[in-house]
């Protein structure tokens, strides 16, 4: 049995881990499979490295997800908590009867039946971006990436125009991260959801709500209020996570001249830019941690009942085991029989990966026609946002 002292460690504070996580989990990968994360206050987790394991891990039943694998903010109204607990914190049936509800919604073929709703969505965004801009630059997250994912994820699930506007600003509170102003957005939030499910009721539509609240109609599987109004929230804020792919994608792009050049020559490789680009630069760092339901024996080392474990996606993406040439970027790479594990993998796979495509590929496929000459405002900039657990831009300043 190895002891715990041997395997290599990971300082989630070191800069060099936030500057560039690539190598840094990298250089641990080739040293072991399976490594500790450890910060400041933080209960140290356990982290698998290598894309095989990573992946066996995330669909194996001894894993699972619950409250405890997530951080709630302090100081949660007593009367919003019946709210709290989302579909991400449950396992087995109950997990499956909601997934089995809400992925209608969001299934591959849905995502291209909505791409002519999200295709004006974009079209507006672009449409306004010169009058943000200042000195012949804009900022393309604030301005695009940021805005398009909630507006898109709204109109998906049935949020009235006119009160989109609020959306956007629980979008923000949540985007800076689940502390106070998150907190402090709660009640507002439930208020939100709770008025969206009122307003399909009295007049259905072609969009989610109204599709769930046709599906309470069935006794089978039937959602209750409370689960609805909880489903509701969280599939708005949780759809804006494509706002860092979207930003990393056209960073990447923009640095990579050669590869933008024939993307631009041939947009038949669209679909298969965006799986590289999610590869190759897609925002999350780490998966959310998976407590065992007992103590399991990985790699020589006893992982204790409840210890926290988690894959890294940035190490596993670029696993030599999995990828050939794995630290090059190749918009006409064919992905292998696995796949990367950028919408991570199992029961939790990501439900909102084909709409994160979809609109990813609308997105780029728009961006790069209506500006051609496109370029970043300073090529020596970097500006990300010190963040072990996501690779996201603080901002993304270009020359239209």
């Amino acid at each position: 049995m190895t002891d715990a002292s041997d395997v290599p460690g990971i300082d989630l504070t070191d800069p060099e881990v936030l500057r560039d996580p690539a190598s840094a989990y990298g250089r641990v990968r080739e040293l072991s499979p399976l490594a500790r994360l450890l910060a400041p206050g933080m209960r140290p987790m356990w982290v698998l490295t290598r894309h095989e394991d990573a992946r066996a891990m995330l669909s194996d039943p001894r894993f699972e997800l619950g409250a405890d694998s997530f951080m709630r903010p302090p100081g949660i109204p007593e009367h919003c908590l019946a709210y709290m607990r989302t579909m991400q914190e449950m396992e087995g049936p109950e997990h499956a009867r909601l997934r089995r509800l809400v992925s209608p919604a969001f299934t591959p073929r849905r995502a291209v039946d909505f791409r002519p709703r999200i295709e004006p969505i974009v079209e507006s965004l672009l449409d306004d971006l010169p009058n943000h801009a200042e000195g012949g630059s804009v900022d393309l997250l604030a301005h695009f990436a940021r805005p398009l994912p909630i507006e898109v994820i709204c109109e998906l699930v049935g949020i009235a125009e006119i009160d989109r506007p609020r959306w956007r600003e629980y979008g923000a509170a949540v985007a800076a991260g689940w502390g106070q102003a998150f907190a402090d957005a709660i009640p507002g939030i439930m208020e939100g959801a709770k008025a969206a499910v009122a307003s399909r009721r009295a007049e259905l539509g072609d969009d989610l709500i109204s599709d769930l609240i046709r599906a309470q109609a069935d006794d089978e599987g039937r959602l209750g209020d409370t689960e609805m109004v909880t489903l509701v929230w969280n599939l708005v804020l949780a759809g804006q996570t494509p706002t860092n792919l979207i930003a990393n994608a056209v960073e990447t792009l923009l640095r990579h001249p050669g590869q933008l050049a024939a993307l631009r020559e041939d947009a038949g490789l669209m679909p298969r830019a965006v799986e590289e680009l999610t590869r190759w630069s897609g925002p999350q760092l780490l998966t959310i941690p998976r407590l065992p339901r007992e103590d399991v024996e990985m790699f020589g080392v006893s992982i204790l009942k409840g210890e926290p474990v988690t894959a890294s996606i940035v190490s596993a993406n670029r696993d030599p085991r999995a990828f050939a040439d794995p630290d090059r970027f190749d918009i006409g790479r064919v992905a292998g029989p696995s796949g990367h594990l950028g919408y991570a993998h199992g029961p939790h796979f990501c439900l909102g990966a084909s709409l994160a495509r979809a609109q990813t590929e609308v997105a780029l496929t728009a961006l790069l026609r209506r500006f051609p000459d496109l370029s970043l405002a300073d090529a020596q900039a970097t500006g990300r946002v010190p963040d072990p657990g996501t690779w996201r831009l603080a901002s993304l300043t270009v020359i239209l």
